[in-house]
């Protein structure tokens, strides 16, 4: 079983920038495709960026793309969200996610255990 924790929210103005970390405990991370999803207040909660376990593939939703970069360090079991440039309606709880099961080659699909989420809020 895995623990998601994540860490690193904050409130900033438009334009700065943030990292995002995700703690994974009881579980390595290294095997298994991992994400970020975002809830902002009266929308659907969002995938935001992805990668599978390789790291071979990655996904970014548009409105973050060529901004946000996801990453891993397997030796810390960490995931991490790199956000530049950002925006208000970048304002959300971030949630961290593991894939269901391991090896799995679609990215942005079959995520089964969230972290508890860190709140982001950019001003303007």
């Amino acid at each position: 079983q895995v623990s998601l924790e994540e860490s690193g929210g904050g409130v900033v103005q438009a334009g700065d920038s943030l990292r995002l970390s995700c703690a994974a405990s009881g579980r390595t991370i290294s095997a298994y495709g991992m994400g970020w999803f975002r809830q902002a207040p009266g929308k659907e909660r969002e995938i935001v960026a992805a990668a599978t376990w390789s790291g071979s593939t990655t996904y970014y939703t548009d409105s973050v793309k060529g901004r946000f970069t996801i990453s891993r360090d397997s030796a810390k079991n960490t995931l991490y969200l790199q956000m530049n440039n950002l925006q208000v309606e970048d304002t959300a709880v971030y949630y961290c996610a593991r894939h269901e099961y391991p090896f799995s080659d679609a990215a942005s699909l079959g995520f089964g255990h969230w972290g508890q989420g860190t709140q982001v809020t950019v001003s303007s």
